[in-house]
């Protein structure tokens, strides 16, 4: 699938493996947190970039020690209405994570604002969607709704302020 990185669509280089495929000698790949568990060792010893795909109700936690041997961190979204992979993007800036946070699965257009401030800097866009598309979702927001880790005002803070000096 392509991804939106920095605003811009680009193809995805980065080649997702099943857990039964054998390790490629070369390129990188993203494996499951399980193929992480099982075959740690022999992943570490690969020169190209590995990347972990955790889903939903698999916390960073259990990559915390190993996130200086990650270049990716993919976080599926299996329904809009799942947030956890927001707190664990979260949770990956806390860890010290320096890496791509990705966020794949049903990511939809009007999430890109919070993913952006959540610390995403990828996400995985649907065949046919196109960065004008994105860019006009974030356009329709001036403001957050919510704190985040980027500390941009949210509109209640903004809205509080305006009424206290206007003495309303």
């Amino acid at each position: 699938m392509p991804l939106l990185k920095d605003g811009k669509i680009v193809n995805d280089s980065w080649l997702y493996l099943d857990d039964s495929i054998a390790l490629p000698k070369v390129g990188a790949i993203v494996v499951s947190l399980a193929r992480w568990q099982r075959d740690r060792a022999a992943l570490m010893a690969r020169t190209d970039s590995v990347g972990v795909r955790l889903t939903a109700d698999q916390s960073p936690e259990q990559i915390k020690e190993d996130l200086t041997e990650l270049a990716l961190v993919a976080i599926e979204f299996p329904a809009f209405t799942n947030g956890r992979g927001y707190s664990y993007a979260r949770l990956l800036h806390r860890y010290g994570f320096t890496g791509e946070i990705r966020a794949v699965g049903n990511v939809l257009r009007d999430q890109y604002g919070n993913m952006k401030r959540c610390g995403f800097n990828a996400l995985e866009v649907k065949s046919g969607e196109t960065e004008a598309h994105w860019q006009a979702t974030v356009s329709n927001f001036s403001a957050p709704y919510q704190v985040a880790a980027d500390g941009a005002e949210p509109i209640m803070s903004l809205r509080q302020q305006r009424m206290a000096a206007t003495g309303g």
